[in-house]
């Protein structure tokens, strides 16, 4: 005889909310699509789900919101098929911390920026309602944007306590809002009036101090490929945020300093441990299938970009700074220039092997061994996009074992101090540390450089870290760290203008 245990089925929807397939919920929708503030609705609608874990409303919203917009995520979800799924939206913070903790709102900014949105977020102190009807009738009119709504249930008379979903469309008349709730195994979709939902958002979320908001969410006409992200997947990211951005500054102010030399030694002396691991790289993740080497021509495009922007780094007169000091360090001490072990190919591809685990198999380990047997293999070389593939294998639980390879672009350049080398020829994994050091001194906020003292040396900084002089691809990179870093540092009450 089968058993049921007792649990939640559902709750009633208290006024002043309004079902939306209810009779009266009908004949608004029916007013509004007249009236044309319905457009975004049937987008959206046709991508609606369920989050899949209590925590996962800000993922499973976003997750609608990018399908809704025709985002190519750019990697498989299952099979063959490329599909935005909340348990794909772990690059910016670890699922298992988010399904703990939930997720703040700059968080959600940060993710739908890093799986290629544009994102607009407003908190509830730097708008107003008006501001907000209108951004939401202008929204719902198109189908190229949506918003994302950040806001504490208590006001709207439900249970439960903060929560993210996406609004569905606007009814001008009744001044209501239809919010796609997507906890759906809670509260059916609904017609709230926009005062209430205001209300709503205009709260504190205790777990950062900052008000709620909400926030306009478009597709980004950018290449179809990214190389770098901040990452909050290590505890001590919040530390390496607040000093990147509030100590280092005043750093900078404190001393008498001569030359760029010393500017990036008070960067990179004496800074927290997990630095090297605050912005990293994003490789191209995929099962093995039949030991298929070959790459499709997406996946060639993709790492062209990326080496792309790899060469524009290297191109840059900051780079050329990066690596003259991080030879003198090598020669002194033991600080940021020694993360050479790091970046020796078979650990590092272990470590993205068993991240990429995760989104392909379901394997979450936090020990960075679920990877094993790593081999390395080098793609097409000599031709003009060489790669870096390696493979390993994944067990996902009891003895099943399943073989995932990480693309990279292969080093092209003459052997150094920078790369580890093989019979003479360059076969480190990039970006090297020397990009990825670079790439973080472009992205930090340019209020940062302000307070140097020496005149001419603050001219010769700002000279090094403009992005109008960068390249198209390089300048997107940059300006799309400097929106993650903005997101993240709000959410801790920072300054990041």
């Amino acid at each position: 005889m089968a058993m049921a245990s007792a649990g939640l089925y559902r709750r009633t929807l208290p006024p002043p909310s309004i079902e939306f397939a209810s009779p009266e919920g009908k004949k608004i929708f029916t007013e509004a699509l007249h009236n044309g503030t319905m457009n975004g609705f049937f987008k959206l609608i046709s991508y609606y789900q369920t989050q899949s874990d209590p925590a996962f409303c800000g993922l499973a919203t976003l997750s609608v919101v990018l399908n809704a917009l025709a985002i190519d995520p750019g990697r498989k979800w299952k099979g063959p098929w490329r599909w935005f799924d909340d348990s794909m939206l772990d690059c910016c913070e670890p699922l298992d911390k988010i399904q703990s903790q939930g997720i703040t709102f700059g968080k959600v900014a940060c993710l739908a920026r890093c799986n290629g949105a544009k994102v607009e977020p407003f908190r509830s102190d730097q708008s107003n309602i008006d501001d907000f009807r209108n951004r939401l009738i202008s929204c719902s009119s198109s189908e190229d944007c949506h918003v994302i709504v950040s806001y504490l249930r208590t006001p709207l008379n439900q249970t439960g306590i903060g929560h993210f979903s996406p609004l569905g469309g606007y009814h001008a008349e009744r001044d209501m809002a239809l919010i796609l709730d997507v906890a759906r195994f809670k509260y059916p979709p609904h017609w709230v009036p926009v005062t209430f939902l205001w209300n709503a958002m205009n709260t504190i979320d205790q777990s950062t101090g900052q008000h709620r908001g909400y926030m306009i969410i478009s597709k980004l006409n950018r290449a179809p490929s990214i190389l770098y992200t901040v990452s909050c997947r290590h505890e001590g990211w919040s530390s390496v945020a607040k000093f990147l951005t509030e100590d280092v500054p005043l750093l900078l102010k404190s001393e008498d300093l001569k030359d760029i030399q010393e500017v990036l030694s008070v960067v990179f002396k004496s800074p927290p441990s997990e630095l090297r691991e605050f912005i990293t790289w994003v490789a191209e993740v995929r099962r093995q299938e039949d030991g298929n080497l070959t790459l499709s021509e997406e996946e060639k495009g993709r790492l062209a970009i990326k080496a792309d922007v790899l060469e524009q780094i290297r191109s840059t007169a900051l780079f050329k700074h990066v690596i003259r000091w991080l030879d003198s360090e090598r020669s002194c001490c033991d600080t940021i220039a020694n993360v050479g072990d790091e970046d020796m190919l078979s650990a590092l591809g272990a470590r993205v092997c068993c991240q990429g685990a995760d989104m392909l198999t379901g394997c979450r380990s936090s020990s960075g061994n679920c990877c094993s047997q790593i081999d390395v293999k080098h793609l097409n070389v000599g031709s003009e996009n060489p790669v870096t593939l390696i493979s390993g294998t994944v067990t996902t639980g009891g003895s099943s074992e399943q073989g995932v390879d990480v693309l990279v672009p292969l080093c092209q350049r003459k052997p150094s101090s920078l790369c580890l080398c093989n019979e003479g020829q360059c076969i480190g994994m990039h970006p090297s540390t020397a990009d990825v050091l670079t790439v973080l001194l472009f992205s930090l906020p340019l209020h940062t450089w302000s307070g140097i003292k020496e005149e001419k040396l603050r001219v010769e900084v700002a000279s090094l870290i403009t992005t109008e002089d960068l390249l198209p691809l390089l300048a997107e990179e940059v300006l799309f760290l400097r929106d993650q870093l903005h997101f993240l540092m709000t959410d801790n009450g920072a300054r990041s203008d």
